[in-house]
């Protein structure tokens, strides 16, 4: 447990849920790869050693006191073991060079993947067993997965599955299908290890497709496997980057457990239209505040935030509008940590008035 919080992060969790005291509201930094830089190895050492993943996550909680941890190293993962090729840099985040097919007639030849032995996934289930492990009953764990909608585009090429959304509706469908057994079966395959799957979505961005489009392509996958995650006991946490207020109400609908919104998007308006729903997440600037901002600019921007979601009636999760950079400044990791201990729980909404004049004398 971080040095200065009076509760340990699972701690926290239940008593929020039981409507009891707590220290503070739940603040996920969202550090991502930026773990190596914590616990001191090469990114690329993520995709062969399951027990660095888990030690490297670890690290980040014992700085920081974050309140979640999570297996998840890049987007391409599901479809590299579907039969994408990807290239792993020595020190920075894994990237898609070729999608596993190029032909749609080829689209018949894709089989879902086994986590237990394909691409790299039986390394992030054994660092799921580690992390399970050493984070005992201190902080909840969770296991990301890409949207079946977002595999889809991997599987097919990006240019290439836009085209084809126009051109050959049929196709996506069938590349929605495979993609969705495929996290179904790394989705379970997580929760019989005791980790909660959460999904991020980017290509069903309102900045990347049309809401209509989502409804038709997206959608109807995203329900299925949370419908199938929830059947399990388990209720994901959903992240789209990009605008997505166009279909915040569709996804409150399919009873995720969570909304984690980019900065980009408005805090009070998704704290307005779904957060009697489900719990938000949210959402300070990644790039523009975590990364290269000034401690200052993130306690400004970290109060500004607490301010738009702290009442939100199911809930409210401090957090980074997306993943941090690699090099996200550990002392604006801190500011931002910093930020909700000083405010406490619950929020006195003029106390946080009062700390922004502070900072932004």
């Amino acid at each position: 447990m971080s040095n200065t919080d009076l509760m340990t992060p699972a701690e926290r969790g239940a008593a929020i849920a039981n409507g009891v005291e707590v220290d503070r509201l739940p603040c996920n930094p969202n550090i991502a790869n930026g773990v190596a830089r914590i616990y001191g190895c090469k990114i690329s050492e993520f995709n062969h050693n399951p027990k660095i993943i888990a030690e490297a996550q670890m690290a980040a909680y014992r700085k920081f006191g974050c309140d979640s941890l999570r297996i998840f190293t890049d987007l391409f993962t599901w479809a590299e073991a579907m039969g994408a090729t990807v290239i792993l840099p020595d020190d920075d985040t894994v990237d898609l060079v070729k999608p596993a097919i190029s032909r749609i007639e080829d689209i018949d030849t894709l089989t879902p993947a086994n986590p237990y032995k394909d691409g790299r996934l039986p390394i992030y289930l054994d660092a799921m067993k580690y992390l399970r492990d050493l984070a005992k009953d201190e902080i909840k764990c969770s296991a990301g997965v890409v949207g079946p909608f977002t595999n889809a585009f991997f599987l097919f090429g990006v240019n290439e599955t836009l085209k084809l959304i126009y051109k050959n509706p049929e196709a996506v469908h069938k590349l929605c299908k495979i993609s969705l057994e495929t996290c179904k079966a790394y989705v379970k395959a997580s929760m019989d290890i005791g980790l909660n799957p959460t999904i991020s979505e980017p290509m069903s961005s309102c900045t990347v497709i049309s809401p209509n489009t989502f409804r038709e392509f997206s959608l109807p996958y995203l329900k299925e496997l949370v419908d199938y995650i929830k059947s399990y006991g388990s209720s994901p946490i959903i992240h789209i980057c990009g605008q997505t207020d166009k279909i915040w109400q569709d996804l409150a609908d399919i009873g995720i457990g969570g909304m984690s919104i980019d900065n980009v998007a408005s805090l009070k308006d998704c704290k307005n239209t779904i957060g009697n729903q489900t719990k938000i997440l949210g959402n300070v600037d990644p790039s523009g505040i975590m990364y290269i901002g000034t401690p200052r600019d993130i306690h400004v921007k970290t109060l500004e935030c607490i301010l738009e979601g702290y009442d939100s009636p199911k809930g409210y999760v401090v957090m980074s509008g997306c993943s941090l950079p690699i090099d996200t400044p550990s002392e604006n990791i801190e500011a931002m940590m910093e930020t909700v201990r000083e405010v406490g729980y619950p929020v006195d909404p003029e106390k946080v008035k009062y700390l922004l004049e502070h900072y932004s004398k």
